[in-house]
């Protein structure tokens, strides 16, 4: 089973498309790419929107958080025409808008670190930041950019 068909059996498909925006979906320099920041959307609209420990939940937080993990996906796979071709997650940020009392970003992020792990085995063991953030734009309560070894 290839990697976009273990992302599918763990009900996150790769979408065809990345928004289209005044930057790039990702930089590619030597053997690293750099992934832009995504949100949670599909199909080019937020799935969620809101604070998290307000108006969005933990759970909800952890599957906006897997769906922008994909959207990373779909720039690589964009850039190199196949997911194949990364050798290492190098390093994924996750930047979370949530309430000044919710202190739970480590737990959203931990459900992507779980996700990388389980699809892409060794190669997929990451450094991460998880951050709290006052919002993010357009409503999307997490971002995730990355680091990519091809």
């Amino acid at each position: 089973m290839n990697y976009e068909q273990r992302l599918e059996k763990a009900g996150y498909p790769v979408p065809t498309h990345v928004s289209n925006r005044a930057f790039k979906a990702g930089v590619e320099t030597g053997n690293l790419l750099f992934i832009s920041g995504h949100a949670a959307k599909v199909n080019g609209v937020l799935k969620y929107e809101g604070i998290v420990g307000d108006t969005i939940t933990l759970e909800q937080a952890q599957d906006a958080a897997k769906i922008a993990l994909v959207n990373c996906l779909a720039a690589v796979r964009n850039m190199k025409g196949t997911l194949h071709s990364i050798k290492r997650i190098v390093n994924i940020k996750g930047y979370v808008a949530s309430t000044t009392d919710f202190v739970q970003q480590p737990e959203v992020m931990d459900e992507v670190s779980r996700l990388v792990n389980e699809v892409f085995g060794d190669i997929g063991e990451h450094s991460r930041v998880a951050l709290g953030t006052a919002s993010l734009p357009g409503g999307t309560p997490v971002e995730i950019e990355m680091v990519v070894e091809v």
